[in-house]
């Protein structure tokens, strides 16, 4: 997409949050028990884009999958998937390097793939003036797609960076984007993004962040 089409999609850019999708643990270490191969990589893009966001004053939000200990609180989704992000575990951690910073909004406990489900996500968003969102993280098929479902639903204006986000397998990641990309949202790139949402260059600032320059 070019920034042209994306400017015409999104007509007020100054009314943006970035959101930050279940970077945790339990999804993107070697061992994870739902692991998104090629996670870890996005972790200085989507670092970047954060920084280019808190300077432009744009909330930053963070999703955190966390499941009860007693697994209580999965219901069927224990037929698909092993036990993960349980509360008071490592898995349920947002990845090293990813960290949120003060003035971040956290979304936790998260008990559904769909970010907005049994959580204030909408409320956190709506009392900010949020219109559109800028959306990253973990994983493509599964809690990205199914929150950028119910956000079109809500009439927000989603813009997935597709260098921003990994699925469970390729296969699977590049069907999400193909089926998000029809009704649902509309695909970009990080750096073609950061020209019409006024970010600079999120990939220099993640540059600077891996090097030291940030400080943290």
């Amino acid at each position: 997409m070019t920034a042209a089409t994306l400017s015409d999609f999104v007509p007020d850019p100054e009314r943006t949050a970035l959101l930050v999708i279940d970077m945790q643990n339990d999804f993107l270490l070697h061992d994870a028990p739902v692991p998104a191969p090629g996670g870890l990589d996005l972790v200085p893009v989507i670092s970047g884009v954060a920084e280019a966001c808190r300077r432009a004053g744009y909330p930053v939000v963070f999703t955190q999958e966390m499941h009860r200990a007693d697994l209580s609180d999965f219901g069927i989704e224990l037929d698909f998937e092993p036990p993960h992000c349980l509360e008071g575990t490592g898995g349920m951690q947002v990845v090293t390097g990813l960290e949120p910073h003060p003035g971040d909004i956290l979304i936790r406990r998260k008990r559904r793939y769909d970010a907005f489900l049994g959580t204030d996500l909408d409320l956190a968003l709506r009392s900010r003036g949020v219109e559109n969102l800028l959306v990253t993280g973990v994983c493509t098929d599964i809690c990205v797609i199914s929150t950028v479902h119910h956000a079109r639903n809500l009439d927000y204006r989603c813009v997935v960076l597709r260098d921003a986000v990994a699925g469970t397998s390729p296969e699977r990641h590049e069907a999400a984007l193909l089926c998000m990309e029809h009704v649902f949202a509309r695909l970009s790139t990080s750096a073609e993004a950061a020209l019409v949402f006024g970010l600079g260059a999120p990939a220099t600032v993640a540059a600077r962040s891996r090097s030291g320059e940030i400080e943290r």
